[in-house]
């Protein structure tokens, strides 16, 4: 289970990361705001991802999924994309608790 959140959390962290020169050049939001966002939101999934072995950090991650939704406010694909990542990330969860027999 462990591995498949951290390749979402890692994929998304990539994808959140991309979001601040987006932000600041496409949709002029503020360079403070956006780094904030966007970086910010990044360094959270690396952590989320390495802290994956304790049961809190899937809540964890579930929050960053909606934080990334609520991205969509500065860069609007990110509503799109925030919930691709959500599915991702509740698709990983229930498939590798199917496959490592933890229902």
């Amino acid at each position: 289970m462990r591995r498949l959140g951290a390749s979402v959390l890692g994929m998304e962290a990539i994808v959140l990361g991309l979001v601040t020169p987006v932000a600041i050049v496409i949709n002029k939001v503020s360079p403070g705001i956006a780094v904030a966002v966007g970086l910010g939101l990044a360094v959270v999934c690396v952590l989320v991802a390495g802290m994956l072995k304790r049961p809190f950090a899937y809540i964890a991650g579930s929050v960053v999924q909606v934080l990334a939704i609520a991205t969509g406010f500065l860069v609007p694909i990110m509503f799109f994309l925030g919930v691709v990542f959500a599915a991702l990330w509740i698709t990983a969860i229930l498939v590798a608790r199917r496959v490592e027999g933890v229902t």
